[in-house]
């Protein structure tokens, strides 16, 4: 029951009262001059409008069964705004925090979407959610004054991480920094960030399966999506297919990875963010360890993850038929789904835009590489697409057209599955217009033959390679070999960091905490790295990292 007080003479009348009934809301007639104790909350009323604004609680929202209590006591805030009559809204501005004792988080989660009912509008709850999506991996009471949604609280601290800022100047196509307008790791993310959202809001709208208390968190899918790549390391996927070279002995890297134990282990000196199950689930794109397969390339999480998978789970094992690698990893909640396709979406689109920006595509090039494809009656209209906005030049404004097209071409479907009676997270399946899926195929090939593969960028690969296999060899022979510090033993990495390796005992876990240190470098910072330890015409004692 929420207890609202109307505030004399403001003349909500029997439409206030059937609201309240509609909405199992309890209604008093106090005055202004009414004190109903400490536990208040803000309002703003008037004839045709009113407004709660929860503030200053554990969550914005509570489930039916907690009681708000909305005071008289007001000021006034317009006047006249509304005419001769002169409306004056007023505003409650009495907010004090919600007793200790009803802090815990209930069940289902209120997300705060406004529904209009008798020109009024009331906070809905966003029942898609339940205790067991925002369960956390610790517990984490929440902060004096909290108002966010868990998964608010998840997406603002992302955003406020160093690793969340380092993508600035990390690769996506070309090394950050080259030039101004190229898109680095962080516009990439920003950009899929705006992808997931406008996904979220069309399903939100226009799915039958959906509505407005039942529906995808916006926060979330944006928590997930900017958060997708802040384990990537510098240089790009060369990078990434590097270290795992260096670390298959110690266990293998992976981009994916090494993002849950930046959100699990590392970030915030160290402690993990303390995701909740939604958050955390939303990023593991792949559910298969390393262990499980062999000699793996990408697609998995480290073995000393399992915990956090179990977590993701909520315990619950795969059924046989979920094998490890392809099949395991296609399981994916439906945040995540919106994730993968906004990603797909933005760098399948975008890194052909660059690649035209910086020459590597030309009108000459694309036509020679649409001729030398066997598929040619699928290659032919999207290649037809790309040379018309290249003799128009507007590959900026159309690949914005398409960008919509992509999110247009989104649906939901239902699933059953052995997690779907535990969350609704589990319960959809994104579905994709096949013509624009394989229109998105197509992007990714040209991009693939005509940017990643040609001579220049491979170059610079080559380049990234020897630079990361140094520096990581010449931190195995400090940290990872020896089992102890060695006599002779020279400063290679800051304090904190040679504490946290001399801390643990396997080789293993000294490699892996090495890798941590070349994973988080930008590309500018492992290339300066490497300048001062092997470039003897760089560097002094006064250089500054």
């Amino acid at each position: 029951m929420i207890a609202i007080d109307e505030a004399d003479g403001l003349g909500f009348g029997a439409d206030f009262q059937d609201l309240g009934a509609a909405f199992e809301l309890e209604v008093f007639d106090h005055g202004d001059d009414v004190a109903l104790g400490e536990d208040v909350a803000v309002g703003i009323f008037d004839d045709a409008f009113f407004f709660l604004y929860l503030l200053g609680f554990a969550r914005p929202f509570v489930a039916t069964g907690d009681a708000f209590v909305v005071v008289g006591e007001f000021k006034d805030f317009v006047h006249g705004a509304h005419g001769a009559g002169g409306l004056a809204h007023r505003l409650g501005t009495m907010a004090k925090r919600w007793s200790g004792a009803r802090r815990e988080f209930p069940e289902p989660q209120f997300s705060g979407s406004v529904s209009g009912v008798c020109g009024l509008a009331v906070a809905m709850p966003n029942t898609f959610y339940g205790a067991f999506d925002v369960e956390t991996l610790k517990d984490r009471p929440p902060g004096k004054g909290e108002f966010r949604t868990q998964f608010q609280i998840d997406r603002d601290r992302i955003i406020h991480t160093s690793a969340f800022r380092s993508l600035q100047s990390k690769t996506q196509v070309f090394l950050s920094g080259e030039y101004d307008f190229y898109r680095t790791r962080l516009t990439h993310s920003i950009e899929v960030a705006q992808i997931g959202r406008s996904i979220c809001a069309r399903l939100n709208h226009e799915s039958e399966a959906l509505r407005e208390d039942y529906q995808i968190d916006p926060a979330l899918v944006e928590a997930v999506c900017l958060s997708h790549d802040i384990g990537h390391p510098p240089f790009g996927h060369c990078g990434e297919r590097t270290l795992n070279r260096l670390m298959r002995p110690y266990g293998g890297f992976e981009g994916n990875a090494q993002t849950l134990r930046l959100l699990t282990r590392t970030i915030f000196d160290d402690r993990g963010m303390v995701p909740s199950r939604g958050f955390l689930d939303g990023v593991l794109k792949y559910k298969t360890l390393f262990s499980e397969l062999e000699n793996p390339v990408n697609h998995f999480v480290y073995d000393e993850q399992a915990e956090y998978l179990d977590f993701a789970m909520g315990g619950r094992d795969f059924p046989p038929e979920l094998t490890p690698g392809k099949p395991r990893d296609a399981f994916r909640s439906i945040e995540c789904q919106i994730m993968d396709w906004a990603d797909d979406t933005a760098y399948s689109l975008h890194d052909v835009a660059d690649g035209i920006a910086a020459k590597f595509i030309s009108i000459e090039r694309l036509e020679r590489w649409a001729e030398a494809q066997e598929d040619q009656a699928k290659v032919a209209p999207v290649v037809e697409g790309i040379l018309k906005n290249i003799r128009d030049e507007k590959i900026e404004g159309r690949t914005g057209q398409r960008i919509g097209m992509h999110i247009a071409a989104c649906s939901l479907a239902d699933d059953v599955n052995f997690m779907s009676p535990s969350s609704n997270r589990y319960r959809y399946r994104l579905e994709i217009d096949p013509q624009i899926l394989s229109e998105c195929k197509i992007y990714k090939r040209i991009a693939f033959d005509l940017v990643f593969r040609s001579q220049q960028l491979q170059q610079l690969d080559r380049k990234a390679e020897h630079i990361l296999s140094r520096l990581f060899a010449a931190f195995a022979e400090y940290y990872i070999e020896p089992e102890s510090r060695r006599a002779d033993h020279m400063h290679l990495l800051s304090p904190k960091e040679e504490a946290a390796i001399w801390k643990v005992e396997s080789r293993r876990e000294r490699a892996r905490l090495v890798c941590d240190v070349i994973a988080k470098m930008t590309d500018g910072l492992a290339t300066r790295t490497y300048k001062r330890l092997f470039d003897a015409d760089f560097g002094s004692i006064v250089d500054l990292v």
